[in-house]
């Protein structure tokens, strides 16, 4: 019997909700995962809320803040933006948890850091700052749902008579036109060309275009 540790029930615990859903994530139900009595979790977490701010703290981990240190505003916004989609797209079934709960996890209000304090010594205002983080984490998560969905999500074939405009639009030789990878970078372009038109509004500098 392997040995529990904090870190594998947060292993196990992404496993199970990757399997069954957020709901599906109890202390009993963990219990049973790890062949453990309920009593013995609380050894290595206190409730559920820690756990799922245990989980929050591991998909975070792989979320990269780099470019925040080495590139412009708007090109870490964009790789950050990257590398958020990526982890949270491995784990899809752990977004609703996680938006459902406070945060109250040290290491992501680090990566927040990081990212507001770039916004705001590049001349956004304080008022701004959260919001223009928040713009961006919204089109992420939405788009890690998306990219898991289906592949015949929308498919040509299914559409119903009468509806031409999206027959057209579904012409399978587009080859991915209307895919969720591209409908996420088409969308993570359009609100960086409007972050960036906004933030030449309020500190008074020229777009630089791309």
């Amino acid at each position: 019997m392997a040995r529990l540790t904090r870190e594998r029930l947060v292993t196990v615990a992404l496993e199970l909700v990757d399997d069954e859903g957020g709901e599906a994530l109890s202390m009993r139900s963990l219990s049973a995962r790890v062949d453990r009595q309920v009593s013995s979790l609380y050894n290595h977490v206190t409730s559920r809320d820690d756990l799922i701010e245990a989980l929050r703290e591991r998909v975070v981990a792989g979320i990269d803040t780099s470019a925040f240190a080495e590139q412009e505003w708007d090109a870490a916004l964009a790789a950050w933006a990257r590398s958020y989609l990526t982890a949270f797209a491995a784990h899809p079934n752990v977004i609703r948890l996680l938006t459902n709960t406070p945060i109250r996890d040290a290491s992501t209000f680090d990566m927040y850091e990081r990212v507001v304090a770039a916004l705001l010594a590049a001349g956004w205002p304080v008022a701004d700052a959260v919001a223009v983080m928040r713009a961006v984490e919204a089109l992420v998560l939405g788009s890690a749902l998306d990219i898991v969905a289906p592949a015949d999500l929308l498919d040509q074939a299914s559409v119903p008579p009468g509806h031409p405009a999206m027959h057209t639009a579904l012409d399978p030789a587009l080859d991915g036109a209307f895919g969720a990878d591209r409908a996420f970078e088409l969308g993570l372009s359009a609100v960086l060309t409007g972050l960036k038109a906004r933030h030449a509004a309020v500190t008074g500098s020229p777009v630089v275009p791309d």
